[in-house]
């Protein structure tokens, strides 16, 4: 995946929303914009997060979707109402593989450059915008979790425009295998979350759980090898 184009460029400011009998801030009400619009260190100009503790960030600065995502998702959910941004992504793009883009692989967009860091685990406000709870378990299940970004150069970009890769990351971690070992959990092989922490560009939070997992690993095979000499 060298070169892809940006379909729609999506943008929405917090809004609150009753669910569950509760009032709810949230960003993911994301809507075409027209125009050039500014990408800055932490977000698209005209974007913003709700609950900064867990969205936004400089490691989520940029959330890109794949379209061929929104066929599958199509069949998955007849007669829901798939409008480009729903998935709460600021960039829908012809083609994006969460197998291919690897985490450090730099982009051009426009006149920034963006640098992939981590897959997309969502958080129960999909459910919000979907109007059904199982939409975060679903989402999950099928792995299909777009990609984020951080910004290493700051610039515009819009509709038309090309997501171009301009450089691939020496240690080849993709954003797949990321989720495959978060999903995998403490069944996870130990050498596969070794390569993953050799990537530079891998946010601390995902650094700090992969470590953790890691040291639960060495801590069973320990029991393990207690017990079979008991």
């Amino acid at each position: 995946m060298g070169l892809t184009k940006i379909v729609s460029v999506n943008a929405g400011l917090p809004r609150e929303v009753t669910w569950r009998g509760q009032t709810v801030s949230t960003g993911i009400f994301k809507r075409p914009v027209s125009g050039r619009v500014s990408v800055r260190t932490l977000n698209l100009d005209g974007d913003r997060q709700a609950d900064l503790t867990v969205h936004g960030g400089k490691n989520k600065a940029v959330y890109a979707y794949p379209l061929p995502h929104y066929e599958f998702w199509k069949e998955e959910l007849p007669g829901h109402d798939l409008p480009l941004g729903i998935f709460g992504e600021n960039l829908t793009v012809e083609h994006l593989s969460e197998d291919e883009v690897h985490i450090g692989d730099r982009f051009s967009a426009g006149s920034a450059e963006l640098v992939a860091v981590q897959p997309r685990m969502p958080c129960y406000k999909l459910g919000i915008r979907f109007g059904m709870d199982e939409m975060v378990l679903r989402f999950r299940a099928a792995r299909r979790n777009g990609i984020y970004f951080a910004v290493s150069r700051e610039g515009e970009l819009g509709e038309g425009d090309r997501l171009e890769l301009i450089a691939r990351d020496p240690n080849a971690v993709s954003i797949s295998q990321i989720t495959r070992l978060y999903l995998e959990g403490e069944r996870a092989d130990a050498s596969a979350i070794r390569r993953v922490l050799l990537a530079g560009a891998l946010p601390d939070g995902w650094r700090d759980y992969f470590t953790a997992t890691l040291e639960k690993l060495a801590s069973a095979r320990q029991e393990n090898d207690r017990e079979a000499h008991t």
